[in-house]
């Protein structure tokens, strides 16, 4: 990636308790993900970003706009940073209704197209209805929808958010993710993203940073950093894999769909998909079993054949995370060290990955 293309970070922040040293290249477009524990420097790493924070060391480059560069001595402050910053809380203003709250973005743009703009960030994120209303009467997502289109109609260079659905209930957080997906598919602009929860990363993410006391253990896109099991992004019984797909076939008497990804097709439970529709699909480890011959006569309706690639330690002596390699994708599987060592796999085996149940996620 060159020095003008996508988002160029090298920050190193110190505190008497804590420091944050990264070297980062990102992608131009798309939501990447900050995942971690808390206090591993995620919403440390933002807030430099946004010049909330002036490293002892930095380089923040967004496209060809230069923010900080410590060997010219520039730094830029935050209100003349090209980007938009939303918070775990919506902080709207309560005394303006919606259409108010987002027309205040519109005065720190000055960018030609800026009214467009919010228009089509208020048709993206589904708020016209919301207009006249004061933020009293929204619901947690509502909030969040219209802080996001403010945000946005400042047509930044770059959208910064911290955790945005932490503060939301269950029900609400589901209400709210299919226009982030949105949101992500629609927009040709690098978000960088926070969240503690797995399913949000699961979603969301098309490239992933794991961060671990204040160092990056882990970056790439979401799929392949997901499915590493020598520094796995998640472990216990979240870990899994994320695969990219669409249907292939849809079986209405069985009320299922078939996805074929690079490397195979598995059937999941049809939701009104339709074909030709693109699929976002997490298999989880725990629901991977292996064998060294196709299974004829079980329940178990996926079957997809691979190499071990890479066998590593699990949470529990037990048991170990297996790498799988499928054609140009991967899964990872769940096994006992017993099991490892009856069936005599080891790396460079070939196996077939029975599938026991598959979520669509998006």
């Amino acid at each position: 990636m060159s020095d003008t293309q996508g988002l160029r970070l090298r920050l190193r922040l110190v505190r008497p308790d804590f420091a944050l040293d990264v070297d980062l290249d990102l992608p131009a477009t798309g939501i990447t993900v900050l995942f971690g524990p808390s206090g591993s420097g995620k919403t440390s790493l933002l807030r430099c970003v946004a010049g909330l924070e002036k490293p002892a060391q930095g380089l923040v480059r967004v496209g060809p706009a230069l923010w900080q560069d410590d060997a010219s001595g520039m730094f830029m402050p935050p209100w003349q940073r090209d980007l938009g910053y939303v918070f775990q809380e919506a902080s709207l203003f309560e005394h303006l209704d919606v259409g108010q709250n987002v027309a205040y973005g519109l005065k720190r743009s000055g960018k030609p197209g800026a009214a467009a703009a919010l228009e089509r960030a208020i048709a993206l994120l589904g708020i016209g209805h919301l207009m006249q209303r004061r933020p009293a009467s929204l619901s947690g997502g509502e909030r969040q929808r219209v802080a996001i289109a403010r945000a946005l109609a400042t047509q930044p260079r770059l959208l910064l958010l911290d955790e945005p659905l932490a503060a939301l209930d269950l029900a609400r957080r589901q209400e709210i993710l299919p226009w982030l997906e949105r949101m992500r598919d629609g927009l040709h602009l690098p978000m960088l993203y926070i969240t503690h929860s797995v399913d949000e990363l699961a979603r969301l993410a098309d490239h992933v940073v794991v961060l671990d006391g204040g160092l990056v253990t882990a970056c790439g896109p979401a799929q392949e950093v997901l499915a590493r099991v020598d520094t796995p992004a998640i472990m216990g019984d979240e870990a899994g894999v994320v695969l990219k797909g669409s249907v292939v076939e849809v079986d209405a008497r069985w009320h299922l769909a078939k996805v074929a990804f690079a490397g195979g097709a598995l059937w999941v439970r049809n939701s009104a998909m339709s074909l030709g529709q693109p699929v976002r699909l997490r298999v989880l480890a725990r629901d991977v079993s292996l064998t060294v011959h196709e299974t004829q006569g079980t329940s178990i309706q996926n079957h997809i054949q691979g190499d071990i690639e890479a066998i590593a330690d699990d949470v529990h002596p037990s048991q170990a995370l297996v790498r799988i390699r499928c054609g140009a994708s991967v899964l990872v599987a769940r096994v006992t060290r017993r099991a490892l060592s009856v069936l005599n796999l080891t790396e460079g085996a070939a196996v077939w990955a029975q599938v026991k149940s598959v979520a669509v996620i998006g």
